[in-house]
């Protein structure tokens, strides 16, 4: 079989380190004419000489070295895993309080040390920082990294609103978390126990196969009851966000959603596009077409100049809109419901992450890459999740809440 073009797995090294042994011991029997031992095993294999000198030579050295897995081709993935938002902004915030100096290197030095395995461009982690609300600017005695104020603006909101909502250790009102994910068919533990001498051949499918998008809810008893909505994708590969639009989130809120949870919910959400989608009543956003502002603003009495550029609109717009209106606080709001937002880039405000954290777990430990297993065994993961589970995150997440609101205050000078 050709082996052109391909890195070359662990099996085919020591299948050419015993071809090669082979000839070598053979040579003498063969005629002088006959090809060198090193070219009859590129043959073979039909790959290049060099590349069987370079497999003997690696053996030479280490005989171990050949169950190493081969190198993925092509462009690392520049990208930093959200997961790690709350363990920036933890490191962040408590090296802000402590006043001590921190740059980019510091953080990425630190995020290594947290996980080894991670390799980290600086200009990646930059990347990150700005789209996860932080910014390099002068702070109480240097300059350091703190986060932009916008983003300190919508938690203290949001956590306001929050603790409103409370009544010593109970609700006001039933608190609802709703959010989407996915699991793939080939979603599998990449641990397991294996013999040194034979090495880690796990036989796993290359790829992630088919996608599954699920919709849920939870309070703290637990996952609302019939509100789960599971779906195949359509594509393997891109943000899952991709595969859910306001149409099919707006049904499902309505059939599955709004009748299954208890009166008078706060329902909690993210700020996925397809939860801000405006109503036809809003004012516009600075998002909006520059035409759409304009005919807003002289709508409202506001007079415009016809050679006024965007951002003169969108300042006019700030001054005089009032806060956007969403089709689905609408929505809720007819069904005797309110709709609450998390802060941007804020995983850990969201209980219902580790739930799906606690799901894809479950299944990962029981894949056997087949989509009808999958079916059966994230059955079994959704009701690993219990109600004993949900009170405890909800609990976990107020302490994280309580955290926030004390620190943001020791941070207002």
């Amino acid at each position: 079989m050709s082996q052109q073009g391909r890195a070359l797995t662990p099996d085919i090294k020591k299948l050419i380190v015993q071809l090669k042994g082979y000839f070598d011991r053979t040579k003498k029997d063969l005629d002088e004419q006959e090809q060198p031992s090193v070219e009859r095993v590129a043959n073979a294999f039909d790959i290049s000489a060099t590349s069987v000198r370079r497999v003997m030579a690696d053996f030479n050295r280490d005989p171990h070295s050949l169950d190493q897995l081969p190198k993925e081709k092509g462009k690392p993935i520049y990208a930093m895993p959200d997961k790690l938002q709350s363990i920036t902004r933890e490191y962040i915030r408590t090296a802000n309080q402590a006043g001590i100096f921190i740059t980019q290197d510091k953080l990425r030095q630190y995020l290594i040390e947290q996980d080894s395995s991670l390799e980290i461009d600086i200009r990646t982690l930059g990347r990150a920082l700005d789209r996860w609300g932080f910014t390099y600017g002068k702070g109480v005695r240097s300059q350091h990294l703190k986060e932009k104020d916008h983003v300190v603006v919508a938690r203290h909101r949001y956590l306001r609103r929050k603790r409103a909502n409370r009544n010593g250790d109970s609700c006001i009102r039933p608190e609802v978390y709703l959010d989407e994910s996915y699991v793939n068919k080939n979603h599998s533990n990449d641990f397991t126990w294996y013999c040194e001498e034979d090495g880690a051949f796990v036989q796993k499918p290359t790829g992630q196969g088919e996608r599954l998008i699920i919709i849920n809810a939870i309070t703290k008893d637990g996952w609302v009851p019939n509100a789960k909505l599971m779906y195949k994708s359509t594509r393997k590969t891109g943000d899952y966000h991709g595969q859910v639009n306001y149409e099919l989130f707006s049904k499902w809120f309505q059939e599955k959603l709004l009748p299954n949870i208890p009166k008078n919910s706060l329902i909690i959400m993210d700020n996925a596009a397809y939860h801000n989608v405006l109503s036809a009543c809003s004012a516009p956003t600075a998002m909006s077409k520059k035409e759409t502002i304009r005919d807003w603003l002289i709508k409202n009495n506001t007079p415009v100049s016809e050679d006024c550029l965007k951002p003169e609109l969108i300042e006019l717009l700030l001054q005089k809109s009032p806060n956007p209106t969403y089709e689905i606080d609408l929505l809720a709001v007819n069904a005797g419901h309110e709709v609450l937002r998390t802060p941007p880039y804020h995983p850990e405000l969201q209980p219902i992450e580790t739930c799906w954290g606690i799901v894809k777990n479950q299944v990962a430990r029981h894949c056997d890459f087949t989509m009808g297993n999958l079916l059966l065994q994230i059955e079994a993961a959704f009701s690993s999740v219990t109600g004993k589970t949900c009170k405890g995150l909800v609990k976990k997440v107020r302490q994280i809440e309580d955290d926030f609101w004390k620190n943001d205050a020791m941070f207002d000078v």
